[in-house]
C-alpha cells in the first residue's frame, strides 16, 4: 500500500481545507491511527487506507447547513478519484461506506470492521489534547465566546456550541468515549477522555 499511500497523501496535502482543524495534518494523524488499529484488528488495509486518507476530501465548514452531508459528499468524490486513479474496483463500495459512516453528524452506523476502524480513528482525533486544541480553533473560526459566564459547564442548561466553545465538550466530545468499536481505540480513548476531564477541572479552578 506504500505507493497508494503516497498518491493519497500528495492529493490531500494539495487540498485547501475550510478550517485549520481539518487540514492535511489531521488526515495524516487519523491515517496513522487507522493503520495501527487495522493491523491490530486484522482488517483489510486496501479498504482502510484509501478510506481514511480520503475521508475529508470534500471540506464543508462547521457552520454550513450542509455539514451533515460532508461525509457523503466525500464518499462520492473518493469514488470519482479512485476510478480515475484505477484503484481496484472491488473495494470501492466498502471504501465509500467507510467514508460516509465516519462522520459524527451524519449519524450513519458503520457496518464493516473497516468502517468501524475509520470512524474510531477519526473520533480519536477529536478528543484528548489534540481534540481540545482543534475545538478551540473551530470555536475561534466561528467567533464563539469561550464559555457561558453564568453556567460555563452546562450544569443547568443545554449546550450551545455555536455560541460558546466549551459547550462542545458537552454536545459532543465527552459523549464519544462510549462509542468506540475496537479495543485499541477504546484504550486510547479512555486516556484522552480522562485528559479532557482534567482540563475541565483545571479550567473551572481558573475561572471560578
Amino acid at each position: 500500500m506504500q505507493q497508494w499511500t503516497k498518491i493519497f497523501s500528495e492529493y490531500i496535502h494539495n487540498l485547501e481545507s475550510v478550517d485549520a482543524a481539518h487540514d492535511a495534518a489531521h488526515v495524516q494523524r487519523v491515517a496513522i491511527n487507522a493503520v495501527k488499529f487495522a493491523q491490530l484488528e486484522q482488517a483489510n488495509l486496501q479498504i482502510v487506507v484509501p478510506a481514511v486518507w480520503l475521508h475529508d476530501c470534500v471540506s464543508v465548514a462547521k457552520s454550513s447547513e450542509q455539514r451533515n452531508q460532508a461525509s457523503t459528499l466525500s464518499a462520492e468524490k473518493a469514488q470519482e478519484l479512485l476510478l480515475k486513479w484505477q484503484y481496484p474496483q472491488q473495494h470501492i463500495k466498502a471504501i465509500k461506506h467507510a467514508i460516509a459512516a465516519h462522520s459524527y453528524s451524519a449519524n450513519i452506523t458503520p457496518k464493516t470492521l473497516e468502517a468501524k476502524i475509520v470512524q474510531d480513528a477519526d473520533r480519536i482525533d477529536s478528543i484528548g489534547a489534540i481534540g481540545v486544541a482543534r475545538m478551540m480553533m473551530v470555536g475561534g473560526k466561528m467567533d464563539c465566546t469561550l464559555y457561558n459566564e453564568d453556567d460555563p459547564f452546562c450544569s443547568s442548561r443545554a449546550p450551545s456550541d455555536r455560541q460558546w466553545t466549551v459547550d462542545h465538550f458537552y454536545s459532543k466530545l465527552l459523549k464519544l468515549n462510549s462509542g468506540f468499536h475496537t479495543q485499541a481505540a477504546k484504550d486510547e480513548a479512555q486516556r484522552r477522555h480522562d485528559y479532557m476531564l482534567g482540563f475541565l477541572k483545571q479550567l473551572g479552578s481558573e475561572i471560578s
